[in-house]
């Protein structure tokens, strides 16, 4: 799948959509790409959704400048995430590259973009190798660093009074960084370490396995579609309800609308939920609802994050990315407010932020969302940053 949306000479009805913009060459070019079909799908839109949001309520442009938008599909594929990237790169020459929903195709692209001197910023992925000894002084992350998530929920469990969790997660580079990070934080004992493959449809082997067990809880990270299945599962075994169920990245906006009831109850980690109390986070969810007619997902407020960092850059450089020093520069202050509150980036350009527990539960209109129970860690940043030789 391929969409270019241009606000500089494009199709007259995206031109008209923005007030009519007249044909000029674009002075600023982004190359959108996330996972936009198959069972993850409802992630990459979500990120999409989010970051036009942004910029239609920046009126179709990003820093005040002449804005071309090109979309991109990876289909969760990290070969034709790499060919995506380099057409991106070589032929449509984008100053920026921005989205990627997982990170096995983010560790794909990450050597062809960073030997073009190409600027990213990843609205969701955000492995370990790329916090630490792979560093980029042009990678900028608007989300968290994989094992954060997974970290927020290991210290939530020891305030529960855990005393020993079975983890479970696909088998590939977040699902990994998401399981290390729980044992990082948990101090209790983990009973079981279970890798599924990767968009696997039926856990029911698995989930009479962890029965078996009989720990105190359960934690799981399977986002998407792998999410809707393994949390309908989980029930249909008589689990959800007596068995304390943790995850990240399994219950949010992209799957709680398939599963509504079923979930209520399940506990999240991660830096953002739909009912934070902030200026800029109410706008973002009122705007994004009336827009989309859904409760907006972390994914879709990380991606609109990454509109705002992308347009306080712009402005502090007068509209223009070909210096990259100070556009990486203006990049790195991150001088614009965010769904999350106050926005700052550590040394290895991830976000140190708070980050908190949410239940699923009713919201005040009666629709199952996530609501903020705990703020576990304050001002938390990864546990890779001092292998990065940024500063």
């Amino acid at each position: 799948m391929k969409t270019k949306f241009s606000l500089c000479g494009g199709a007259l009805a995206l031109a008209l959509a923005f007030g009519g913009v007249s044909a000029a060459h674009a002075d600023v070019k982004i190359g959108f790409m996330a996972t936009l079909s198959g069972p993850a799908a409802a992630l990459g839109q979500d990120q999409y959704d989010g970051f036009m949001l942004a910029v239609d309520q920046l009126g179709g442009k990003l820093g005040n400048t002449k804005t071309t938008i090109i979309k991109e599909d990876d289909q969760l594929k990290p070969d034709l995430g790499v060919q995506n990237v380099r057409k991106l790169i070589e032929k449509d020459h984008v100053d920026v590259i921005t989205g990627i929903t997982f990170s096995n195709v983010l560790m794909a692209i990450s050597k062809p973009v960073a030997e073009a001197g190409t600027f990213l910023i990843s609205s969701n992925a955000g492995p370990a190798p790329l916090a630490g000894k792979q560093c980029n002084a042009n990678f900028f992350f608007t989300s968290w660093q994989n094992d954060n998530q997974a970290e927020v929920v290991g210290e939530y469990a020891n305030q529960k009074g855990y005393k020993n969790v079975y983890l479970m997660a696909p088998n590939y580079q977040s699902g990994k960084d998401q399981l290390e990070g729980f044992k990082r934080f948990f101090k209790g004992k983990v009973v079981g370490e279970v890798y599924t493959q990767l968009n696997q449809p039926d856990y029911s082997a698995e989930i009479a396995q962890l029965q078996a067990t009989a720990p105190d809880a359960v934690y799981v990270f399977y986002p998407g579609g792998m999410g809707v299945n393994f949390i309908k599962q989980f029930r249909q075994a008589g689990m959800l309800g007596k068995q304390p169920l943790l995850s990240a990245s399994t219950v949010d906006g992209t799957t709680l609308p398939a599963l509504k009831d079923t979930a209520l109850g399940v506990i999240s980690g991660t830096f953002w939920g739909p009912d934070f109390d902030n200026p800029v986070s109410k706008k973002f969810v009122a705007d994004f609802e009336k827009k989309y007619n859904r409760i907006p997902s972390q994914y879709a407020a990380q991606a609109y994050d990454s509109a705002l960092l992308i347009d306080s850059a712009l402005r502090k450089t007068g509209g223009k990315a070909t210096d990259k020093d100070a556009f990486r520069k203006a990049l790195k202050a991150a001088d614009f407010k965010s769904v999350r509150g106050n926005f700052k980036f550590g040394n290895n350009h991830f976000p140190i932020q708070d980050m908190y527990a949410f239940e699923v539960a009713k919201d005040d209109k009666g629709r199952v969302s996530l609501k903020t129970i705990a703020k576990p860690l304050t001002d938390h940043q990864d546990a890779y940053h001092t292998q990065c030789a940024l500063k």
